[in-house]
């Protein structure tokens, strides 16, 4: 089983350490090391502790083994036969990283092992196999912290997500909440509520994460963007006019055109048919820095109890006691 937090995810971490050659060592003496080490399956050429080149078994045994390969090859340097532009990443680069660009080399290098190096020296080498296991040891560890139904990040990558934007110069921290949701799935019931939340997800994720910018679901109908700037007016008038001019068509056309419906209400009691709506609460640190998540917290729910009192979809931007704006 996965520990959550535990897994490792910069390349360094799971480099196996090898010993390298100079690049004037002839081919005879990686025949030898080749010939004596069965299980080796490549040698990392270095100059001066910094990698250079790579030799693979399989590829310098198909060189040797030409016609004329132990003639020409035997007795000279290693170059001749090297891969001279191998795969070499940083220590600390991500696994998921090195993952992308370990699949994109021509077919021929596919399986050639990675190259690591830390502060330009050579660290290790890390095998395809051991990469690709330790990403999908990573895919499921981030896909514990997803929302089941949206399939956007939950509570614990968004608190993390959080913590990193406290140190950014601008941010907006934005609030998605449905109004009257809980009277919509007490009416058409919990599978058709799922639907909206995927249709909002859906809307949420075209003006978004579309843009590059981080999307969380808290859970239910709430959900979270954090966006490193504080133009967002745009934006959500977005979302609001793609939420409000689709919504409709989740409502049964007699719930929407009877003036006389009711259906009950948060307090339990019969009340007038509304149409759901979307609030949307920002909060900024253009005239306020937060010092923890839990002040972030606290102050964009302040900004949140004030969009709910609007009828109707809105947006509210810093609107809140524990802000004073110059």
């Amino acid at each position: 089983m996965v520990k959550k937090g535990k897994v490792v995810t910069n390349i360094g971490r799971i480099a196996k350490t090898v010993p390298y050659i100079d690049p004037f060592v002839k081919n005879k003496e990686i025949d030898k090391l080749f010939t004596e080490n069965p299980d080796m399956r490549s040698i990392v050429v270095a100059h001066q502790e910094k990698p250079v080149a790579h030799i693979t078994r399989t590829h310098f045994y198909q060189k040797i083994g030409t016609q004329y390969g132990y003639n020409l090859y035997m007795g000279r340097e290693s170059k001749l036969i090297a891969n001279t532009n191998p795969l070499i990443v940083d220590y600390y680069q991500s696994i998921t990283e090195v993952s992308k660009v370990a699949m994109e080399r021509k077919e021929e290098d596919l399986y050639d092992d990675v190259i690591v190096t830390k502060d330009g020296k050579f660290a290790g080498v890390v095998s395809i196999r051991a990469l690709l296991m330790k990403f999908v040891e990573i895919q499921v560890e981030q896909a514990s912290y997803l929302n089941p139904l949206s399939n956007l990040p939950g509570n614990h990558l968004i608190d993390k997500k959080l913590n990193e934007t406290l140190r950014l110069e601008k941010y907006s921290i934005i609030y998605f909440d449905l109004d009257h949701f809980k009277a919509y799935n007490d009416l058409y019931g919990f599978k058709k509520g799922d639907k909206v939340l995927l249709h909002l997800t859906e809307i949420l994720k075209r003006s978004i994460q579309q843009g590059g910018f981080f999307l969380g679901h808290i859970g239910g109908d709430d959900f979270m963007a954090i966006i490193p700037h504080y133009e967002v007016d745009d934006l959500c008038a977005k979302v609001i006019k793609d939420f409000d001019e689709t919504i409709p068509k989740f409502y049964k056309s007699e719930h929407l055109n009877d003036p006389n419906f009711k259906m009950k209400g948060r307090s339990g009691e019969m009340e007038k048919f509304a149409i759901m709506s979307l609030s949307i609460a920002v909060l900024t640190n253009e005239f306020i820095q937060f010092e923890t998540i839990e002040d972030l917290s606290n102050s964009v729910a302040a900004v949140k109890r004030n969009c709910k009192k609007i009828k109707g979809s809105c947006y509210l931007i810093d609107e809140c006691d524990c802000i004073q704006k110059v």
